[in-house]
């Protein structure tokens, strides 16, 4: 049975067209909304769990640590804001983060690829400066208002390191470059 004669129906396809379309943009944005949290859940933070840290000492510039993140995990994962430092056993606070070192994206770290981050260990403008011999690192989360994962504790040189009050990391950074800039 047909409501619509020939005419009314060609008169009302356009429109009729529209609100089809509509209809199909609003379902499907509806499915790529429903979609996206996946693939976003599919990389998830770095942690220490699926990351192999390291530290070295570096010739230049002077004072600092190279700190390098390789994922040692099957999928990429992200290294959100800069590591958490715990500078010895005994340390109170956090090394703080080094402002001026954002990167413009967050890092994302592939299997088998690495992640850095420079410390500036002292300058002449701190104070309070004791050695070290232990430095924990944490991975930031999405947030960057807490830690992810276990704490990694790594040793540093037999005599220590010497840390002060001016200590600094930078964010993580895709190369060494960026990260001792």
């Amino acid at each position: 049975m047909r409501i619509f004669s020939r005419r009314t129906a060609r008169t009302l396809a356009p429109s009729a067209l529209v609100a089809v379309l509509a209809a199909a943009g609003v379902q499907a944005a509806a499915q790529s909304a429903d979609a996206a949290p996946q693939r976003a859940a599919a990389i998830t933070a770095c942690t220490t769990a699926h990351m192999k840290v390291t530290v070295s000492p570096v010739t230049r510039p002077i004072n600092h640590l190279l700190l390098k993140a390789t994922n040692t995990g099957t999928k990429p994962c992200y290294a959100y804001g800069a590591p958490y430092l715990r500078a010895g056993a005994d340390a109170q606070a956090a090394v703080f983060w080094d402002e001026d070192s954002v990167p413009q994206a967050v890092v994302t770290v592939k299997p088998g690829k690495s992640a850095y981050a420079g410390i500036t260990t002292s300058t002449p403008d701190g104070n309070s400066g004791h050695k070290v011999r232990t430095l924990g690192v944490l991975f930031a989360n999405r947030a960057l208002n807490g830690s992810v994962g276990p704490e990694k504790t790594l040793k540093l040189s037999h005599n220590g390191v010497y840390f002060n009050s001016a200590a600094t990391v930078t964010f993580w950074q895709s190369s060494i470059d960026k990260a001792l800039y």
